[in-house]
């Protein structure tokens, strides 16, 4: 295991792993921290809803498509050149997306943000990993998942005061300076191990099949909503989606050893159960994220800062034990844990449903600190054993696989959630309550396999080595 060279090992150490955090701080902030903004910049640009919302999809699209690529090319050309250069697309576009002159400007600029995002955070997770003698794995999954929990709490909050008090322009300007921060102190502090192989050949192939099938798949998804099911254009990029996702597997094949996710990790069993696992988890997150300030904003009247701070007790929570968990990871392992977190995502949903039009603000409570719970022990946990199950040269690329996958569940969870809110409405808390009905039965599933294969058997006694 590759550690980090400096004449003050502990010193380096917590102020390298500070810089890691703050990258991903800054990542995950930007999924959340311009939603409170969005009416402001539809006033400025005075457009409409259906445009200005492209400026949070095509970020999150972007990313999410993409990062399984950046991954893989921070395994091959290293990891801290991956994350200087997607930092650096990510700062200008950050600069040039706040002094954006028009809709279509912004929009392109956060396209361009997302890749710059996608081969940062594959690069942040296998230097974390790196970093840390093997022995404290969990410590780097907590401090990554828990940053980005912390990242998605503050974002809403950050938002709404830059947005009030200066101009939702320094949402983006506020990304410049930090990611500036991260880079020097990556640059002298953070020495890891880099890739010395010379073939650096890249699987275009797979890289084509696999973003524009994940394109297809996550635009049907987010627009099936305003299209339907049956719209020939949803079917279209359904079936698009599903021929080149399918064609992957033997485009792989005859790649070998170039290709874009090799074979021992598309066969590593323990890495895949945590992927199945995390995309069945992933459908509660998503949905709670979309339908609980819409409830706080539509049933209580809150404004959409208020609705910001009312999700605290969830994201708050998430952050926190994202942050514990990676201690306990290293005492009780990742069975226990993940199967507890699991548990409490299964148990958030259910306890959403039973909220009704009378219910007030403190109904939401206890749901939102089981879940915050939930969430903060079971994605570092599931996380970090998919993760470390692979090979060291490999942990960029399943870091990216692994976040796909919760994208992937996120959306294909929000698709299927949407369309049963939908059939229910009005009234819109009848809605609610079916969609989290069906959050919880999916969550159910990913408990089973969380049960079964993740992580060993779930009373196996773990065996240390002595140091």
């Amino acid at each position: 295991m590759s550690r980090i060279e400096a004449s003050s090992p502990q010193r380096v150490n917590w102020l390298a792993l500070f810089a890691m955090g703050i990258a991903v701080v800054v990542i995950a902030n930007d999924f959340s921290a311009i939603n409170v903004a969005l009416p402001t910049m539809e006033k400025d640009f005075d457009t409409n809803i259906n445009t200005i919302q492209w400026v949070v999809n095509a970020y999150a699209l972007t990313f999410g498509v993409m990062i399984v690529t950046g991954g893989r090319l921070a395994d091959m050309f290293g990891r801290r050149n991956a994350f200087f250069l997607g930092t650096a697309i990510f700062a200008s576009m950050s600069a040039l997306g706040g002094a954006a002159p028009t809709e279509t400007w912004l929009i392109a600029c956060r396209t361009l943000m997302g890749i710059g995002g996608a081969l940062m955070w594959p690069a942040i997770l296998g230097m974390t990993f790196a970093i840390l003698p093997e022995e404290k794995a969990g410590l780097a999954g907590g401090i990554i998942l828990g940053a980005a929990g912390l990242g998605n709490a503050v974002g809403p909050l950050i938002g709404g005061v830059l947005t009030d008090e200066l101009s939702w322009r320094w949402i983006f300007f506020l990304n410049v300076p930090i990611s500036l921060f991260a880079v020097l102190v990556t640059w002298f502090l953070v020495k890891v191990k880099e890739p010395e192989a010379a073939d650096h050949r890249i699987d275009y192939g797979g890289i084509a099949a696999l973003s524009v099938g994940l394109v297809s798949l996550l635009i049907a998804l987010d627009q099936v909503d305003d299209w339907g099911w049956g719209d020939p254009r949803v079917l279209g990029l359904l079936a698009l989606a599903a021929v080149l996702i399918l064609a992957f597997v033997p485009i792989e094949r005859r790649a070998g050893r170039h290709a874009l996710v090799p074979r021992e990790v598309m066969r590593n069993r323990s890495f895949t159960a945590s992927c199945v696992a995390i995309l069945f988890m992933s459908a509660t997150f998503f949905a709670s994220l979309l339908y609980l300030p819409q409830f706080m904003q539509k049933q209580f009247g809150y404004s959409a800062l208020d609705a910001g701070i009312g999700i605290l007790p969830f994201l708050g929570v998430f952050a926190v034990v994202s942050f514990v968990a990676g201690p306990l990871y290293d005492r009780l392992g990742p069975k226990l844990l993940a199967s507890f977190g699991a548990a409490c995502i299964t148990a958030a949903p259910f306890l959403f449903s039973l909220v009704d039009a009378g219910s007030g603000y403190g109904a939401l409570v206890p749901g939102m600190v089981v879940l915050g719970l939930g969430v903060g022990s079971f994605y570092p946990t599931a996380t970090t054993a998919g993760v470390t199950s692979v090979d060291e040269s490999q942990t960029s690329l399943a870091g990216g696989i692994v976040y796909m996958f919760q994208i992937a569940g996120g959306s294909i969870g929000l698709g299927l959630t949407t369309t049963v809110f939908s059939s229910q409405i009005p009234p819109f808390v009848d809605g609610v309550q079916a969609a989290f009905r069906l959050d919880a039965a999916l969550s159910l599933v990913g408990l089973a396999i969380v049960l079964l294969f993740v992580g060993g058997r779930l009373f196996a006694r773990r065996q240390v080595e002595p140091a």
